[in-house]
């Protein structure tokens, strides 16, 4: 039958191709040479069409913060991750935070977009996140998964269980909102698997 435009792009290939193959037979070799040539850049671009349809969304590394302790951290451009994590970065309490196991503390911008949006005076590393991460579905961020971080690997270990001096950022206190046990919204801790160099804009994805 005739080209059906309204097919979706791996259907308008295949039909494209059926045809050819039907009439192939009936072009001279310089007629086939010269159709090849037309058909090649709309059959690019159907091409293109078709696996950017099937791609997900690329999740990106959308802010950076480090501290000498305490909250709000303040926002840089680039960081060196260790071992124990960002190269520069401290918390006011050794007691609940910078174990290994606790090197990265990270969260979404778009969970913390949400909590704006409804008129909470938070923004991006106002609850010590280190990492702050766009595009990702954060209902998968969940202690054991692996995470690639720019030139960083890293696994998530647990769910940042908040406290007190978070609850500046909530209107009504209640900071109880990014717990783990309320939603999908906690912030997480990681640990380094393999230390490098992360700048905002660098790819985040789930690592094999």
């Amino acid at each position: 039958g005739n080209d059906n435009p309204t097919l979706a792009p791996a259907e308008r290939l295949t039909q494209l191709g059926e045809q050819a193959a039907k009439r192939i037979g009936d072009l001279d070799p310089a007629a086939l040479e010269h159709a090849l040539r037309d058909m090649w850049t709309p059959l690019a671009a159907l091409a293109g069409d078709a696996r950017n349809g099937d791609q997900p969304a690329t999740a990106v590394v959308s802010g950076l913060f480090l501290s000498d302790g305490g909250v709000p951290k303040t926002a840089v451009d680039s960081v060196e991750i260790g071992y124990r994590g960002v190269l520069g970065d401290r918390q006011a309490s050794r007691a609940h935070h910078g174990r290994p196991w606790q090197a990265l503390c990270l969260w979404s911008s778009d969970v913390v977009a949400d909590f704006a949006k409804a008129g909470h005076p938070i923004r991006p590393g106002s609850a010590g996140e280190n990492v702050s991460i766009r595009g990702l579905d954060w209902s998968q961020a969940r202690p054991g998964v692996r995470l690639q971080v720019g030139m960083v690997r890293a696994t998530l270990t647990a769910y940042a269980i908040p406290c007190h001096h978070n609850a500046r950022w909530f209107t009504d206190g209640d900071y109880e909102l990014m717990s783990h046990e309320r939603s999908d919204h906690s912030r997480l801790y990681a640990r380094v698997d393999s230390p490098g160099r992360i700048s905002v804009g660098d790819t985040v994805h789930l690592a094999d």
